[in-house]
């Protein structure tokens, strides 16, 4: 009997160390990947994260753990290419259906974007703008869209371009619309990044487009980091994933973003099959991901998807917004658990 005390307390060590080993390498990771890593359920998870968290050894955020101290840190392109990989591919599926035939968009740069950039290959006559080497590498065989990369200095931890010269190139750019992704999302701050020159590429790529996409995995929802990148008034919408049913701070935080006008479309799994289901493989198409729309309340209205047209220059990015509700597109279909609340 005290053997096998001995050896479940051992084992139990062993696996908060490991875990403890995971957010120190990537900053913060979801339940659901220490889970699996660890090989364990999420309900024993959860409870060995409550133990480092008491020890003041990592912090809890969100259906995950990260990083002591409020603000996570960012971690390289190889830790977080293997971070929700399910939930990054079930966002791109979704987002890269927003985009139509002949458009103009800018892409930044992340592991999220990467995925939707394989997927908007297929767009015909498309215009892709991006700081992002990785973005560009996966579109670099689509013969049918054409990609602008922006000037500036390789920053290698993410494979992005950035500084004066990767800002300046887009001064006077106009597009449809922006696809960003990020650290940390908040109702509170917006987007947020770890890196001062990246948010300062992402706040000018936002300048560009006449309305912002976010796309944001459900561990990045009330996660706070250093730098503001897109103020929550300026964010036309936010995709992503389908919070775990005990995540309630994830569903509160989705619930005031749609509060303050942002329009979520959460992607749930695809009905295809293989690990990129709603995606075109080989040239053969799978059904899409399954999609929930939480529609814009009051003023904050986008431009209609893929008829958007280009502000005039100098137009405050909030300003672009608010004045698309001339247009009088009608609001995708509505989700009772996240419509705003009335005041």
């Amino acid at each position: 009997m005290v053997v096998g005390v001995t050896v479940g307390f051992v084992f139990a060590a062993e696996r908060r160390q490991l875990i403890l080993e995971m957010v120190r390498a990537n900053g913060a990771v979801s339940l659901r990947e220490l889970a699996r890593v660890v090989q364990t359920s999420e309900v024993t998870v959860r409870r060995d994260v409550r133990a480092l968290e008491a020890e003041g050894l990592l912090d809890r955020r969100h259906g995950g753990a990260v990083l002591p101290g409020g603000f996570t840190r960012e971690s390289g392109f190889p830790q977080k290419s293997h971070l929700a990989t399910a939930e990054k591919t079930a966002i791109a599926d979704l987002a890269a259906s927003f985009v139509e035939e002949g458009e103009a968009v800018v892409v930044g740069a992340g592991t999220t974007t990467q995925e939707l950039a394989r997927r908007l290959a297929r767009v015909p006559g498309l215009t892709v703008v991006t700081n992002s080497l990785l973005v560009a590498q996966a579109l670099a065989h689509a013969n049918r869209v054409e990609v602008v990369m922006t000037g500036g200095t390789l920053r290698g931890s993410n494979y992005a371009l950035v500084g004066s010269g990767a800002e300046q190139s887009l001064q006077g750019l106009r597009v449809s619309r922006a696809f960003l992704s990020g650290s940390g999302l908040t109702a509170e701050r917006g987007l947020s990044t770890s890196n001062m020159l990246s948010a300062s590429v992402d706040r000018a790529l936002v300048q560009a487009a006449a309305e912002v996409v976010v796309l944001a995995d459900h561990t990045k929802l009330g996660t706070d980091t250093m730098f503001q990148t897109v103020p929550t008034d300026v964010i036309t919408r936010l995709v992503t994933d389908e919070p775990p049913a005990h995540d309630e701070r994830a569903a509160t935080e989705l619930q005031a973003l749609a509060d303050q006008g942002v329009h979520i479309s959460v992607a749930g799994p695809g009905t295809g099959t293989g690990p990129s289901a709603g995606t075109v493989h080989g040239g053969e198409p799978v059904t899409p991901a399954r999609r929930r729309d939480v529609p814009l309340p009051g003023q904050r209205r986008s431009l209609p998807l893929g008829h958007g047209q280009p502000p005039a220059p100098g137009t405050p990015p909030g300003d672009r917004l608010r004045s698309a509700a001339s247009l009088g597109e009608q609001p995708s279909a509505r989700v009772a658990d996240l419509a705003p609340r009335r005041r």
